[in-house]
């Protein structure tokens, strides 16, 4: 019985970190939004509150999002928000393993190989040539543009 019972302020800290985590989903990118389940209700607040311009309409759209937030468990919440801040250790793993193929493949021609051994689905064609415009890009100081895109392969050709 004692366990039950929540002070007044606990469970004002309480709401104020559902209102915190109700905010977290109203800054993510629009793809991270579309890839979360969320419940339907809690996803059109989430959008309109996007889409308000106005700081106190949002806030005020950013506090309803918070009471719907009570009304379910934010632990799936929490852990999908998690994974996308790459909160989750598995995500940070992931995410170096990438890296470091792709700092390998810029730096070796003979990684490609080993790297098409590993992953006999990845488009070589489209990787190799990410990887020479790569290399142009950081000789000659351009953006970073093939560099981000090589990744991008790297991670739908890895499939994890």
């Amino acid at each position: 019985m004692q366990d039950e019972i929540l002070s007044k302020t606990r469970r004002k800290q309480q709401m104020h970190e559902l209102q915190a985590l109700g905010a977290a989903l109203v800054e993510l990118s629009a793809a991270h939004l579309e890839r979360m389940t969320l419940p339907d209700e809690l996803a059109r607040a989430v959008h309109e509150a996007r889409a308000i311009a106005s700081h106190e309409a949002r806030r005020r759209q950013i506090q309803y999002v918070g009471r719907l937030m009570r009304a379910i468990d934010a632990e799936p919440i929490r852990a999908q928000l998690a994974a996308v801040h790459g909160g989750s250790a598995q995500e940070r793993a992931r995410h170096q393993r990438l890296e470091h193929w792709r700092s390998r493949l810029l730096e070796d021609d003979g990684a490609l190989t080993e790297f098409a051994q590993a992953h006999p689905e990845g488009d070589l064609q489209q990787i190799r040539a990410l990887i020479r415009n790569a290399r142009r890009e950081q000789a000659g100081g351009r953006a970073p543009r093939a560099f981000r895109e090589l990744f991008r392969v790297l991670r739908e050709a890895v499939g994890e």
